[in-house]
């Protein structure tokens, strides 16, 4: 793999960080122009996203540029990919090949008409997938005319579901005249939150303990806003068996890494719930990776730059929890201001960028120089920035400068914020830096994204693990 072979997939890589959370047009040209470049590498790294990426607009393009695909190991990649998703995913991804390809080919009906069946013939997985995704499995069924079975169509269709169905309990539930009754219905059909939620007229404790108990750790998550706002966080008993979610969520595999600080961040939850949420993303992010080998994180804090500071944060907690090796962390306008926070989480972040407010001219080069200074080795940089700079000492001239004296040639991340320029990245590339770009939009379930980037030995490594990743196969059976 020359050089050349690997920027193009480096920058394949790099563009995933870059398009924001549920803006399908961008999605669709950037896979576009990935298949294009490199369609076998497209593949793999199709597959090893499905396992390490959290921008599920991502997943689904990837799974229906599969299903699509000129190559029949793609084409039976992306049958067994979409046997997994969720019925609304499934249907986003049927209706972006009907917009972006004109037609879904007769592979993916199938492969469709196989989803739908295996839930058909499973009761209590239809149920479950009937209720969640009812409006996304009808618009299977008919938009490509696939004959649901009599039960399934009983349930869809008639809406005249049988007594053993979840739908028939969900009428049940709402004509309950007690909340023992409701309870009892709840766990023993096992009735989903989201579901039960609209039935039911008065949440009582014995209620919310009952669909806690059927909810999934991610589920708690997700709904914490709610939960909190009927009361559940303020009853002893349901708050305990809130916490016990949480603990299992720590080291489920379906859970997002982020969803649980944005949770914590919506939801104004109490210090205690707020710490098993930071506690649950730390682990896992963990899960991701390890981060060994010294790091730099470098937040722009000068003039309107106070988003970078708030990403700033959000990273330095992020990969503070799997760093083995030491963080050096440094705000800067024109002088650079070392951060040190007392932990690890998000709100000892908070407390050590407390008095780092933004203002004044750029040196992005000050906080390297400092480091030059101090002789703080390091191997890896992550800058925040908009890689606009107007003062001296400039970054391109500092790191020359460092990299002589340590005898060190770091890496370099740059998270792009705001209305970035790349004249800086583009300097570094001339001195055959390895430098990787994120360019932030808001969506903070990319950053987590960051860690495959940064735990890996190498980027080479890191590609070459892409590309071991075996397509999965096809069965019939």
């Amino acid at each position: 793999m020359n050089a050349t072979e690997r920027d193009l997939r480096l920058e394949m890589l790099n563009s995933l960080l870059t398009t924001p959370h549920r803006q399908l047009e961008q999605v669709a040209e950037l896979h576009k122009m990935m298949v294009e470049l490199d369609p076998i590498f497209y593949g793999h790294l199709a597959v090893w996203y499905r396992g390490n990426g959290d921008v599920r607009d991502h997943q689904e393009v990837f799974t229906a540029n599969l299903l699509t695909s000129n190559l029949t190991e793609h084409r039976h990649a992306g049958f067994s990919m979409l046997q997994e998703f969720p019925p609304y995913q499934v249907a986003r991804i049927v209706d972006f090949l009907k917009v972006h390809r004109g037609k879904v080919p007769r592979s993916t009906r199938t492969a469709v008409r196989r989803y739908l069946q295996k839930r058909e013939k499973n009761h209590a997985f239809f149920d479950k997938a009937a209720l969640r995704g009812r409006k996304a499995m009808k618009h299977l069924y008919a938009s490509l005319h696939i004959k649901p079975s009599t039960r399934a169509d009983a349930v869809l269709f008639k809406d005249n579901p049988p007594e053993d169905s979840m739908a028939f309990q969900l009428k049940l539930l709402a004509l309950a005249s007690s909340p023992l009754e409701q309870a009892q219905l709840i766990v023993e059909h096992q009735i989903p939150y989201t579901v039960a939620i609209g039935a039911i007229r008065q949440l009582t404790p014995t209620v919310l303990v009952a669909l806690i108990n059927a909810m999934s750790p991610q589920e708690v998550i997700n709904n914490l806003k709610s939960l909190k706002a009927r009361g559940a966080l303020d009853n002893p008993q349901v708050k305990a068996l809130i916490n016990e979610k949480l603990d299992q969520a720590q080291s489920s595999s379906r859970v997002s890494a982020l969803k649980s600080r944005v949770a914590a961040n919506v939801s104004q939850l109490d210090q205690e719930t707020a710490a098993r949420l930071e506690r649950v993303m730390d682990e896992q992010v963990k899960l991701r990776g390890k981060i060994t080998k010294p790091t730099a994180l470098l937040v722009d804090k000068s003039s309107s730059m106070d988003s970078a500071i708030d990403i700033g944060k959000q990273i330095a907690a992020l990969i503070s929890g799997v760093t083995e090796a030491d963080l050096v962390v440094y705000a800067f306008d024109t002088m650079p201001y070392p951060v040190q926070a007392a932990g690890r989480n998000l709100s000892d972040w908070e407390k050590a960028f407390q008095h780092i407010i933004a203002g004044g001219a750029t040196s992005i080069g000050c906080s390297l120089e400092a480091m030059r200074l101090r002789k703080q080795l390091v191997e890896q940089i992550i800058l925040v920035t908009d890689q606009g700079e107007n003062t001296a000492p400039y970054f391109d001239d500092a790191f020359d400068a460092y990299c002589n004296q340590l005898a060190v040639k770091p890496s370099v991340v740059i998270v792009k914020v705001g209305y970035s320029y790349d004249w800086l990245e583009r300097k570094l590339k001339e001195r055959q830096v390895q430098v990787d770009t994120l360019t932030f939009a808001g969506d903070y379930y990319s950053l987590p994204n960051l860690v495959p980037l940064l735990s890996r030995p190498s980027r080479l490594e890191l590609l070459m693990e892409i590309l071991e990743t075996p397509l999965p196969v096809r069965h019939d059976s």
